[in-house]
């Protein structure tokens, strides 16, 4: 397992909660490693083939979904990486990608099928979600009539906060906000497919996106259980909590203990740690079609 990927070699442009990205040339090298992140705290415990899982479905869907969105990946074969970066194979195989550097687009692209997550809270005080209207009486992961767009803020540290359209309209111009939540929503939309044909509802998930040239360009990851939530159809049951392949499983478990969010995470149980690796692997067995990483 991997709690950080050091490439002495390299320079470091960004370390995230998950990724270490570096530059290399005019291109950059993003490397996922185990670690895991709930309620903005990076947690001590880690996730075996956490990162590698994340990448080859990443790498799956960016596929899956060219014809959308074209996407950053340049690479994910370490042989056709620069010469410089063979000699740390071990490191890379599997949990990296060479990718295009973009101007990355400052708005976490979220679009919603079920009502969940902080899309449910915000609905159940004030009737709304990212400043769009939902109808009387819904429960807790009722399905929308409609997926809908909720963008929200990108923050480095604390909470990403829901934004309605219209504020992201004065971030980024009113041509652009409205290509981008035409892409979210057929990305949304072309994925559910698939994965409904699996057996499994996503619920929602969340986008990043780039510009080269004016080009919208799809970046980060996409439709992982980092950051999407993945519901077996044969369990679902609207009107409570869902059973889910994804770190809502990690979330859960926090909230049953007596962490209060505001100090240093515990580390998670042998127990839960070998139960979150297991339902990752799952989602991605099933998504992916393919048994083995």
């Amino acid at each position: 397992m991997f709690s950080e990927i050091t490439i002495p070699d390299l320079k470091l442009f960004k370390k995230g909660k998950v990724r270490e990205v570096y530059e290399i040339g005019e291109n950059l090298l993003i490397v996922a490693s185990d670690r895991i992140s709930a309620y903005d705290y990076v947690l001590p415990s880690l996730i075996p083939d956490k990162g590698k899982i994340l990448t080859q479905l990443s790498l799956f869907w960016f596929d899956h979904t060219e014809l959308i969105c074209h996407n950053h990946v340049i690479t994910s074969d370490v042989d056709e990486y620069p010469e410089v970066l063979h000699k740390h194979r071990e490191k890379l195989v599997k949990r990296s990608m060479l990718v295009e550097k973009t101007e990355v687009v400052p708005i976490e692209c979220v679009v919603r099928g079920y009502l969940a997550g902080s899309g449910w809270r915000e609905y159940k005080t004030s009737g709304k979600t990212s400043g769009v209207s939902l109808p009387d009486g819904m429960r807790q992961a009722d399905r929308l009539e409609e997926p809908i767009f909720t963008p929200a803020t990108k923050a480095e540290e604390g909470h990403d906060i829901n934004i309605s359209f219209k504020e992201m309209q004065k971030i980024i111009g009113t041509e652009q906000a409205k290509k981008i939540r035409e892409v979210s929503l057929s990305l949304y939309k072309k994925a559910t497919l698939h994965a409904l044909s699996k057996g499994i509802i996503i619920a929602d998930t969340k986008f990043e996106f780039g510009l080269q040239e004016n080009e919208i360009i799809l970046v980060d990851e996409i439709f992982t259980p980092d950051s999407s939530r993945f519901w077996p159809v044969k369990h679902y049951t609207p009107g409570q909590p869902q059973m889910s392949l994804d770190k809502q499983f990690v979330r859960d478990y926090l909230d049953s203990t007596e962490w209060d969010k505001n100090s240093p995470p515990p580390p998670l149980p042998p127990e839960i740690v070998q139960q979150t690796s297991a339902r990752y692997m799952e989602i991605f067995r099933l998504l992916s079609d393919r048994s083995e990483l």
